[in-house]
């Protein structure tokens, strides 16, 4: 866990979903490869030769944007699928409910950050997909709010996107903190936007953190 410019008084906390409100490598990996592996099928190539041009654009971008990461939404895009294909494959291709199961502690611990501050979800994936996943990990109602990739039509990092938080939140930018497992992605934004950050491994460290607040 590492923590950037945590403000005094915060008054909300925006988390990032996949990788961040579970630990387990396995699914966030399955959900970039099953769209990829649907990609391939639809173009009729082999998955590998779909895997290889997804992982040469991005060392590609990266290449020539100082090291930055790029989501897959945003990799799609260049190869010509549209935000609204990209909401529709999540919606239809991930399965959270074969990879996590509940989280009795994370509950509990949001449940008491929920009494004091006010909590937001922004991911990139659609909204009914991370519905879904909230709903397996069994803290969906404890997050009612969620920023998607069909919210704004837009994946992270994007501007709007927190925008969007800070007016559903009635907050300014200097009372939030950013709760992510990806710097680049997560991150850099919010903190450039005068947020704190927290970048985390998992559930642990969001347990971990909202114990110290």
């Amino acid at each position: 866990m590492k923590l950037y410019n945590i403000p005094e008084d915060p008054k909300t906390l925006i988390f990032d979903i996949d990788g961040t409100l579970y630990t387990s490598s396995e699914f966030v990996q399955e959900q970039i490869d099953v769209q990829i592996r649907h990609w391939a099928d639809l173009k009729g190539m082999t998955h590998e030769d779909a895997r290889k041009k997804i992982a040469d654009f991005r060392k590609k971008y990266a290449s020539e944007n100082d090291g930055k990461k790029i989501s897959l939404g945003n990799v799609f895009l260049n190869f010509g699928v549209d935000i609204d294909t990209s909401i529709q494959w999540r919606i239809e291709l991930l399965k959270p409910e074969n990879y996590l199961e509940p989280n009795r502690q994370l509950k509990e611990t949001l449940e008491a950050a929920a009494r004091k501050y006010n909590l937001i979800c922004v991911t990139n994936n659609p909204v009914a997909a991370a519905r879904k996943t909230l709903r397996v990990l069994g803290i969906d109602e404890i997050l009612p709010q969620i920023i998607g990739l069909d919210t704004c039509r837009k994946s992270k990092p994007a501007r709007e996107i927190l925008e969007l938080a800070l007016e559903r939140t009635g907050s300014k930018a200097c009372q939030c903190i950013s709760i992510g497992d990806r710097h680049d992605i997560d991150l850099a934004l919010p903190l450039e936007m005068g947020m704190g950050g927290v970048l985390v491994s998992g559930a642990e460290e969001v347990i971990e953190f909202l114990e110290t607040l």
